[in-house]
């Protein structure tokens, strides 16, 4: 062992360090009192002159009237991570590493606190028949009361354990974030929550409390699946955090929500409409209101709303010209001008030409039905005075999203003749076709592609559609849509587009003919910050030869189970 010579100090020494400890002394009396106060109603004595043998500090100095620490922002660990990644600083603030330290604190609230929502979804598979929950219900699922199995990623339950506490042991199943869509469609009978911004076409939102955050009224303090949060701390350092952003000319640091209502766009699209025979006799003597009443506020919600109107419109048009010609063809000469009321009661926005009965008129009652339709601001596409006026597309930009509507007729020229010279549908040309799909998607726009094809009277899709559909599909089309369909048909996803190949007629006589002729969707497509984001099946039912209703919830889960069953679902 190595011993040290023990060290003792000197008389010198002893007399210094009595002397430091004095001056430390009145140093830190000087600390605790502002300079030029009196301590005990007794005068301060000046500080001591510091020697040069004397220590340097080797501490912080100690704060001045102008020098204050920065303030501080914390962000709460369960907060989403894309919210707690928005955030941006006020120039002279910094992140607290706890909440104990911080200036202010960025955290889940109360409802009545809230200054944004994170707004989650509660869904299934595509094919889902469930439309709507109770929060009761999901309440129950999360402690394990009811026996559902929910799957999510990592984030999204640190997120609602935080609000709601920690679910039942085996309720919650954790996937990657970009595994959660096919495990869905692995479980049929499981449920998933996701953020709002990463839904997408192949998932269905189930509602709760009749809320969904796909729809245009939807009010996330309603809504259980909205997690409030807000910014935190004492009103002069909320003022001070406002205050610097707006010196730095910044609106807002922090996000309000992942839903922002002004980069949303719902698309309504729409089967058969031939405002002819049966049904023109209804609406003159009923009326339109009568007809329409019921189905005619989901086409005026959405912001875009499709007709395919098959027939042209003419003044004065003769009920008795509509049936067969001498040849035992089906014809629809003229539908009467007084009948355009109907599409502007329903919120039109863009017609499509590309049906079999625009040859039934005379030319000049195409050109007369053109012009009536842009007269009233709509568009036009998949026919048109010539051919190439047919191949345009007709564009909207809403919301900043950029979305088209493409289409033809893919009957044979029996059936579209519009040509350089001649008014009309406009045939297929998929060569053309595929490459004005690509031309749109390279300049930012969805492109949605509607065709009347052939026409058959089965739920599942004829072979000949599938191959057409699923070609332009992989053009780049992200929604593709059957015109040409009297009654539901079956739909799929194909290329990451959402095909649907017959959605029956709007507004069409063939009630008397019964199931499923008396049946249709119209499909309310959703699109979010410029991508496709959902569709929802909204199902209609005839009640006489014009009059069309919402589905009850027996009748829609019967058409449903009938029509995923024929798409192989």
């Amino acid at each position: 062992m190595q011993f040290r010579r023990k060290f003792f100090p000197s008389r010198r020494m002893v007399y210094r360090g009595f002397a430091f400890g004095l001056l430390s002394l009145a140093l830190l009396v000087a600390c605790q009192n502002p300079a030029g106060a009196a301590l005990a109603g007794l005068p301060q004595n000046p500080p001591p002159t510091v020697t040069p043998f004397q220590p340097r500090p080797t501490t912080s100095p100690v704060p001045t009237a102008t020098s204050h620490p920065a303030p501080t922002l914390w962000l709460d660990p369960a907060l989403p991570p894309d919210l707690r990644s928005q955030v941006r600083l006020p120039p002279g603030w910094d992140f607290a590493p706890t909440a104990e330290t911080a200036t202010l604190r960025l955290a889940l609230s109360a409802p009545q606190d809230a200054q944004g929502y994170w707004v989650y979804a509660l869904v299934g598979r595509f094919p889902t028949l469930e439309d709507e929950v109770s929060a009761e219900w999901l309440r129950q699922v999360w402690q394990g009361a009811q026996p559902m199995s929910l799957w999510m990623d990592e984030a999204t339950l640190a997120a609602l354990s935080a609000a709601w506490g920690a679910p039942a042991p085996g309720v919650v199943q954790t996937v990657a974030a970009d595994e959660l869509v096919e495990t869905l469609w692995a479980h049929p009978e499981a449920r998933g929550i996701v953020p709002f911004e990463r839904l997408e076409p192949r998932l269905k939102v189930v509602a709760v409390e009749g809320q969904s955050p796909l729809h245009k009224d939807f009010n996330p303090a309603r809504y259980p699946l909205a997690l409030p949060f807000a910014l935190q701390g004492d009103a002069a350092a909320l003022a001070a955090f406002q205050s610097a952003a707006q010196a730095a000319g910044v609106t807002a640091f922090l996000p309000t929500g992942n839903r922002d209502p002004a980069k949303l766009t719902v698309v309504a699209v729409t089967g058969v409409t031939a405002i002819v025979r049966a049904t023109a006799w209804t609406l003159d003597v009923r009326g339109i209101d009568y007809a329409i009443q019921e189905i005619a506020p989901w086409l005026r919600e959405a912001d875009i709303t499709h007709i395919n109107n098959e027939v042209a419109f003419r003044e004065n048009c003769p009920h008795v010209n509509d049936g067969l010609n001498a040849q035992g063809v089906i014809v629809f000469p003229c539908s009467d001008s007084r009948y355009l009321a109907v599409l502007e009661a329903l919120g039109t926005d863009v017609v499509e030409m590309t049906g079999d009965h625009f040859i039934d008129a005379h030319p000049e009652d195409v050109l007369y039905t053109l012009d009536r339709y842009h007269q009233r601001g709509w568009q036009t596409y998949g026919g048109g005075a010539t051919l190439d006026e047919g191949y345009r597309p007709a564009v909207f930009e809403h919301n900043g999203n950029r979305i088209a509507f493409i289409g033809c007729n893919a009957k044979g020229p029996g059936y579209a003749q519009a040509s350089a010279t001649q008014p009309g549908a406009a045939l297929c040309d998929f060569d053309r076709l595929t490459a004005a799909i690509a031309d749109l998607r390279a300049g930012g726009y969805l492109p949605i592609v509607t065709f009347s094809h052939i026409e058959y009277e089965t739920f599942a899709a004829n072979p000949l559609a599938v191959r057409d559909f699923e070609r332009v599909a992989r053009a780049g089309a992200v929604i593709v849509s059957g015109s040409q369909g009297h009654l539901p048909q079956a739909m799929e996803f194909h290329a990451g587009a959402f095909l649907h190949y017959g959605l029956g007629n709007l507004l069409f006589d063939q009630w008397s003919l019964g199931a499923p002729f008396d049946q249709a969707f119209i499909d309310r497509h959703v699109f979010y910050a410029g991508r496709y984001l959902s569709t929802e099946l909204l199902t209609l039912r005839f009640e006489d030869f014009a009059r069309s209703r919402p589905m009850t919830a027996e009748e829609r889960r019967a058409l449903l189970e009938t029509v995923f069953s024929a798409s192989g679902w």
